[in-house]
């Protein structure tokens, strides 16, 4: 479709300052590159790992920085279970089938895949730009907070621990497992869905 200044879906027109049209265009290639990689999941998160470790040696080597390192840790905590909890509560859906007719109960024993709350593509994007954002704040001094260390580090471990032993009871009270890890697969496409990129999410497409 033709803009008023001629221009055939570019994403901006002629009055737009170069800076404007460099960002479309960096949105667009950015954009595009993060599509390509959907596919290579172990690719994906070697870069992830070698993003990790480049943190981890930033903060050794300037011995500091804990409340970051800390705000880091829990941050992806909660990504992990967002990747390990379902979509759907199943207490909510455990309700709806106890109202539904005699009909729909019967097939309700039908197999259903295990649809995540946050999917990989989704985790992998922001646990790998909060290690990028984590790493650049370790340059603004201003950031780097006294603080005992050990203790950060205790009160992060409880936390996992409860965090973690809350899912794994809601698992098994559930009887739902967040991983494919020898089942079998219905269908010829297993490869990752555009609906796990994060295209046309805005909250997390944004750099």
């Amino acid at each position: 479709m033709e803009d008023e200044s001629g221009n055939e879906g570019d994403g901006y027109t002629m009055s737009d300052s170069p800076l404007a049209r460099w960002r479309i265009e960096f949105s667009k290639s950015f954009q595009s590159h993060l599509d390509k990689s959907a596919p290579h999941l172990v690719r994906r998160w070697l870069v992830t790992l070698i993003a990790a470790v480049i943190y981890i040696y930033r903060v050794y080597y300037a011995y500091g920085f804990f409340v970051v390192s800390y705000g880091l840790a829990t941050y992806i905590l909660n990504l992990l279970i967002g990747f390990l909890s379902p979509k759907v509560d199943p207490e909510l859906e455990a309700l709806d089938h106890a109202s539904a007719s005699s009909e729909t109960s019967k097939d309700s024993d039908e197999f259903k895949p295990f649809v995540r709350r946050l999917p990989e593509f989704k985790f992998w994007y922001a646990a790998t730009k909060a290690f990028v954002v984590a790493f650049v704040m370790t340059f603004f001094s201003f950031l780097d907070v006294p603080v005992f260390w050990p203790i950060l580090l205790c009160y992060w471990l409880f936390l996992y621990f409860l965090t973690m032993k809350r899912q794994i009871v809601h698992m098994i009270k559930y009887r739902y497992v967040p991983f494919d890890f020898g089942k079998k697969r219905y269908g010829g496409n297993d490869k990752p869905s555009s609906s796990n990129s994060p295209q046309g999410d805005e909250n997390t497409a944004q750099t």
